[in-house]
């Protein structure tokens, strides 16, 4: 940072700002964002879709608890059973009108008294105690409930997997006399799980009591393993499993994505209801923002600094043209005039081209400011620096040496050309006319000339043009003194150390 110029380090350092703060905000919009959606999925959205899912699924499996209900309770049902069964053709009839009626897979009714398994088609068996697939009769006859939910293979429909809903029958005096059932395809409640992921945009899928995915839509359809080896969510499938019908929050890294699920234990069908978010499709649009909010912020900077480059640039252009002009005339100050000399003088020596100064100053300048005042006098010297400035060659250069002395350098011109150029600039100036009002005072100049010599000093060059110009004066003011080079002789003459206005 230390070696980068003055404005660019100002430069640098409002950039580092600019940037700083723009990004700070930007990612601070982000966070809050990011994890109020975060909160807002977690504690409001997850739960809310989960009550809703479990609302559904309470609907869909009361509405076929409901018909078995009417089964059981039906006085043609009983009547058939208690009058010793006769005529099959009936209680299929029956059976198949429910069905169609209300839109299930299968209705079966199977008697106590002779253990019957009755559908729609007609009989279709007698069950056993010592067929496996008949134990569940025998759970139903003893269960203390009025009916279960179930979930087995449906015999009546060529094995299907199938959500049973089996409810026990009792006679007119309270005895137990069969169960009536119907039955709901898994792929039909599948089919009300992609319904669910689709209105809610969540993975939902139900595991039984050891984690085996029993139910879920396409997305899960060909996973097998339990959700305690599966990525990410093993890490808290422990969690999950815990037979709380309260839906509880868990969060876990599947890849790079963030999973927020709400789980749940559904006692109707003894498995767990999960539900699935993946926050960083939440978050993606906040994350859009945030590389908007990036590029905006780039942009502005970039426009601010472009604009902070153009001030400064202009300031430090006018900053530098203070420094270096003198502010009454316009002409260059001694201290830029010294610059300027230094290249034109390694100029002069590399390329063997002549190079030569005239000093002058106004002759009696202090009567002037005597007489009418500084502010006509600092007018005289704006005059001057104007006749001086049209009296050179455009390449030439004027400066204000001090007080009423001015200087020009000659920049590849002998010293007979230069003499030219000094006599033209003394007779512009005593033909002016200054506009001093009742004064009949005309303004002469004595002029000084010098050439560089080879190797001298600039303060030996500047010394013999001074010396000379003091000739002018000595000699009687309004004239032109030439300075010959080192190895000529000069006439001795020896200038006063000190100066008056004259």
């Amino acid at each position: 940072m230390r070696l980068l110029p003055e404005r660019y380090r100002l430069l640098t350092w409002i950039s580092l700002l600019l940037v700083a703060g723009f990004l700070a905000t930007s990612i601070a919009s982000y966070v809050v964002s990011r994890d109020a959606i975060r909160q807002n999925v977690a504690e409001q959205t997850l739960p809310l879709t989960s009550d809703n899912i479990y609302s559904e699924i309470q609907k869909d499996i009361l509405r076929p608890v409901f018909i078995t209900s009417l089964m059981s309770n039906d006085t043609f049902v009983r009547d058939w059973i208690l009058t010793g069964e006769h005529d099959t053709d009936r209680i299929a009839r029956y059976l198949k009108q429910i069905k169609e009626k209300y839109g299930t897979v299968s209705t079966s009714l199977i008697s106590a008294h002779t253990l019957n398994y009755y559908y729609a088609g007609g009989l279709l068996k007698t069950i056993s105690a010592t067929e496996p697939r008949d134990v569940w009769y025998y759970r139903v006859r003893d269960m203390q409930a009025d009916y279960e939910i179930n979930v087995d293979i449906d015999m009546a429909n060529r094995d299907a997997m199938t959500i049973f809903i089996n409810h026990r029958m009792f006679d007119y005096d309270g005895n137990f006399i069969g169960v009536a059932s119907v039955g709901l395809t898994l792929d039909a409640v599948a089919h009300l799980l992609e319904n669910y992921q689709t209105r809610f945009h969540r993975t939902v899928y139900f595991v039984d009591r050891e984690g085996n995915i029993k139910l879920a839509g396409k997305a899960l359809k060909d996973v097998h393993d339990p959700i305690g080896r599966l990525p990410g969510i093993a890490d808290v499938a422990d969690k999950v499993l815990n037979d709380s019908s309260t839906p509880i929050h868990h969060e876990f890294q599947r890849g790079d994505a963030t999973v927020l699920m709400s789980s749940r234990f559904v006692p109707e069908l003894n498995w767990y209801l999960l539900v699935e978010q993946n926050i960083s499709d939440d978050v993606l649009p906040v994350q859009r923002v945030l590389y908007l909010n990036i590029a905006i912020s780039a942009i502005v900077t970039l426009l601010i600094l472009g604009m902070v480059q153009l001030v400064v640039r202009r300031s430090h252009r006018q900053m530098e043209a203070v420094a270096g002009t003198d502010t009454l005339t316009g002409l260059l100050n001694r201290q830029a005039f010294e610059m300027v000399f230094h290249q034109a003088m390694l100029d002069s020596e590399r390329r063997g081209t002549p190079l030569c100064a005239i000093l002058f100053d106004l002759d009696y300048f202090k009567n002037v400011n005597d007489a009418h005042g500084h502010l006509a006098g600092d007018r005289v010297l704006r005059d001057v620096a104007g006749i001086a400035r049209g009296a050179v060659r455009e390449n030439d250069i004027v400066a204000r040496w001090g007080g009423e002395e001015f200087l020009v350098l000659l920049k590849d011109c002998p010293l007979q050309q230069a003499i030219v150029i000094a006599e033209k600039l003394r007779t512009r100036i005593a033909t002016h006319d200054f506009a001093l009002q009742g004064s009949d005072l005309l303004l002469t100049t004595s002029l000084g000339i010098a050439e560089y010599a080879q190797r001298e000093s600039p303060s030996d060059f500047f010394s013999r043009a001074d010396r000379a110009l003091y000739q002018a004066k000595e000699k009687g003011r309004n004239r032109i003194a030439v300075s010959q080079p080192p190895s000529q002789p000069t006439s001795p003459s020896a200038p006063p150390t000190t100066r008056d206005n004259g």
